[in-house]
């Protein structure tokens, strides 16, 4: 579908319902599967993915190679200054989306109190990024529950309708069918507000065994899998284990899922995240493969750049 360059609104303000868009064009389109990574700058990742030679500062030039997308995670900790806005323009292509979290002052500091203002001027900052922007998430903490429910559908009802959202939850009162878990589902379906899913799976199957393991446990909770609320954009955060062939076989367990989203003409995301994300690159392309031999019709990564030495990850290991 043609996306709309999203404008700022005021999310105080009552919302419209969606545009209509073009779909003249849907048939003779590759489906696209989104995958990437938490970042794009890890120095780990220099002389495995990124060539010897590459400077701090210029990975982004680079991480299009690899993945077609990536979780801004920076920007839950400050919002970006122009400067840093125009250089991501510059450095990635049309065709590549970055999928930013709200700053935390809206999500974790005042748990979605009056932020009308901090909303807007974040929308205003990113805005020059354009079609580049995959969905603004918001990522709520463990203890935001049920007993917030209200607060929470203001909060969706009035986020601008021409800009792509999505939201994360980690209470398990969110997961359990309860009413409020369905009313909440109910207005992200109308809303085309996808639910992001965390899997956990692959990092809970076995035990941990790196000291950056035990913290991720001790950060993503064990969750269960809920798909009903999706939407056309289906988002998926895969956390890994230690080990790369591990967190493959999890990967892996998501292949029929997305060659079924990709049927219904819906454009799934996928983020695999490690420990220590070491691999997470090469598991990405790994997974983006694996389904490409399924899929005849999925839209190809680009080749990757060229390392002295590379190091892939054996989907088949």
């Amino acid at each position: 579908m043609a996306e709309q360059t999203p404008s700022p609104v005021d999310p105080a303000e009552p919302i419209a319902d969606d545009p209509s868009t073009d779909d003249s064009s849907v048939e003779e389109a590759k489906a696209v599967l989104r995958v990437g990574c938490p970042m794009w700058a890890h120095r780990p990742w220099v002389g495995r993915w990124y060539p010897q030679k590459t400077r701090p500062g210029t990975e982004l030039s680079l991480y299009p190679k690899l993945c077609n997308a990536v979780e801004g995670n920076t920007t839950f900790y400050a919002e970006p200054s122009s400067e840093n806005v125009a250089r991501w323009l510059e450095q990635t292509p049309t065709d590549f989306r970055f999928m930013f979290k709200l700053p935390k002052e809206v999500t974790h500091e005042r748990r979605l109190n009056d932020v009308a203002r901090p909303v807007r001027s974040f929308l205003t900052a990113i805005e020059p990024l354009g079609e580049r922007l995959g969905p603004v998430q918001a990522q709520l903490p463990p203890a935001f529950g049920p007993e917030a429910l209200p607060l929470l559908l203001n909060f969706v009802r009035r986020l601008p309708q021409d800009w792509q959202w999505a939201l994360e939850l980690r209470h398990p009162g969110w997961f359990d069918g309860s009413a409020a878990h369905q009313e909440l589902d109910a207005l992200l379906i109308e809303r085309n507000v996808s639910r992001i899913v965390l899997d956990t799976r692959p990092l809970y199957a076995v035990d941990a065994t790196s000291e950056a393991a035990i913290d991720e446990k001790g950060k993503k909770p064990e969750l269960p899998i809920t798909l009903d609320a999706v939407g056309p954009r289906p988002i998926i955060r895969v956390i890994g284990e230690d080990s790369p062939q591990g967190t493959m076989k999890g990967l892996l367990k998501w292949v029929p899922k997305l060659r079924t989203w990709l049927d219904e003409g819906r454009e799934p995301y996928l983020f695999v995240h490690q420990p220590e994300n070491l691999d997470s690159p090469g598991l990405a392309r790994g997974l983006h493969t694996a389904l490409g031999m399924q899929y005849s019709n999925l839209a190809p990564l680009p080749d990757a750049p060229l390392v002295e030495e590379p190091e892939q990850t054996s989907i088949f290991d």
